[in-house]
């Protein structure tokens, strides 16, 4: 029996089992599902955050790229507009200027090899790079700005430079054409102009020496109307400076006012042209000079004062020019004209500048040496210079007017208001008149 109840209960119990299997792996199947879905969704998530980060790094290294060219070309800018500031202190010449601009190019080189280095070895920095690339932007404006002043105030400099030059042409010019009219003149008259072009030391007379005073005297007027024009472009108080060098004189038109400037560059020109050493340390004075001081005069009357330099740059020409631009052209004068030192400093160091004032300047100083040498092949005693006192009655022994208006005048009684040209004593009998400004 018991067998019997066992038999009927068999297919039931495998009937439940088999439900109950059934359930189990249905459940079993969906957790697999369910798990397998969710690593599908982890894998999905990582695989999104993994392209997100890859993008962030992309924009990352953009932002770096972007920070290190915008450093770069801050960088270059600044080197150019160093550069250009070097440029620009080398003429007219500024040492302090050039060291200062060699110091900031090396520093700058020396900045684009660092980014160069970091570029060869990928160590850009990515840190801060929105404020990099601003502030590197700032900064190559900044100095393209900087360029930009350096290159006008060059190109203001050249134009004045040429209206200097122009201004020195002219009056080269109206020079050239007054001389040639003399020596048309002397052509048409006696012809001793060849006598004056091929001087022999034994032939020597006092008419030579009054023709190169004449051209002395020239290239000394060449240079005030020039000294004037500069003065006038920076603005100077011109009546002012006419009082300081001649005071309380009455001048018959406002250009008569050069002759006070002309009796001031006369007045330091011709200081010490009594001494054999024109006042230059270190010149020997021995006796028998005559021929030397001739043949000074030969070697230089047919070069210009920068050739000659340039040949002989310790002559005792080279000397005397020095000394009387240091002597004539007060600092401040010229810090006031050209708005540095430059043109002293070159000076000083036995140097030339390329300047028209300068050009000028050192022929007026050739002539006036060339006149010296000329005094002193005469005689080792030279030439004696003498002026008149201010007030002096006029004579026309001695004297010389400068303005022939004065001589309109009703007046018998004219008095000397100042020297313009001192006036020379050769040896015991030869005078040649100073110039004067009548009152």
């Amino acid at each position: 029996m018991d067998s019997i109840n066992q038999s009927a209960l068999t297919p039931r119990k495998s009937k439940l089992a088999r439900t109950f299997a059934k359930v189990l792996h249905i459940r079993a199947a969906t957790n697999i599902d369910k798990l397998h879905k969710a690593k599908s969704h982890d894998k999905l998530i990582i695989s999104e955050n993994h392209h997100f980060h890859e993008e962030n790094e992309k924009l990352q290294n953009k932002a770096s790229m972007d920070a290190f060219i915008a450093t770069l070309f801050a960088t270059l800018s600044s080197v150019k507009a160093t550069y250009a500031g070097l440029q620009f202190a080398q003429s007219p010449y500024d040492p302090e200027g050039i060291q200062s601009a060699d110091q900031t190019i090396v520093y700058e080189l020396k900045r684009l090899s660092e980014l160069k280095q970091s570029f060869l070895k990928n160590h850009i920095d990515g840190s801060s790079s929105e404020t990099t690339v601003l502030l590197a932007e700032m900064q190559e404006q900044k100095n393209l700005v900087k360029t930009y002043d350096i290159t006008k105030q060059k190109l203001v400099n050249q134009s004045r430079s040429k209206d200097s030059e122009i201004v020195f042409l002219k009056h080269k010019l109206e020079e050239i054409e007054r001389e040639n009219k003399l020596i048309e003149r002397r052509l048409n008259s006696s012809g001793p102009l060849s006598r004056h072009e091929n001087l022999q030391f034994s032939k020597l007379t006092p008419t030579d020496f009054v023709t190169f005073l004449q051209h002395a005297t020239k290239s000394v007027r060449s240079f005030v109307k020039l000294m004037i024009t500069e003065m006038e472009f920076v603005n100077w108080d011109i009546d002012a400076a006419v009082r300081s060098i001649q005071p309380n004189v009455v001048y018959w038109n406002d250009s008569h006012r050069c002759f006070a400037f002309e009796s001031f560059v006369c007045r330091e020109m011709f200081d010490g042209f009594s001494d054999r050493s024109f006042s230059i340390s270190g010149e020997q004075k021995t006796v028998k000079r005559q021929q030397l001081f001739f043949d000074r005069f030969m070697e230089l009357k047919y070069l210009k004062a920068r050739e000659y330099i340039t040949w002989k740059p310790t002559s005792t020409f080279a000397k005397f020019l020095c000394f009387k631009y240091l002597q004539l052209i007060h600092p401040k004068m010229e810090s006031s004209l050209f708005g540095n030192l430059n043109q002293r400093n070159l000076v000083s160091a036995g140097k030339s500048p390329e300047t028209s004032f300068f050009d000028s300047f050192a022929e007026a100083a050739k002539r006036v040496w060339l006149l010296h040498c000329l005094a002193f092949s005469f005689d080792l005693n030279g030439a004696s210079v003498f002026r008149v006192r201010n007030g002096c009655r006029f004579s026309e022994v001695f004297m010389e007017s400068v303005n022939e208006e004065a001589f309109l005048s009703s007046e018998s009684c004219r008095e000397v208001a100042f020297t313009v040209v001192p006036g020379f004593k050769l040896g015991k009998k030869s005078v040649v008149q100073c110039q004067v400004y009548l009152n």
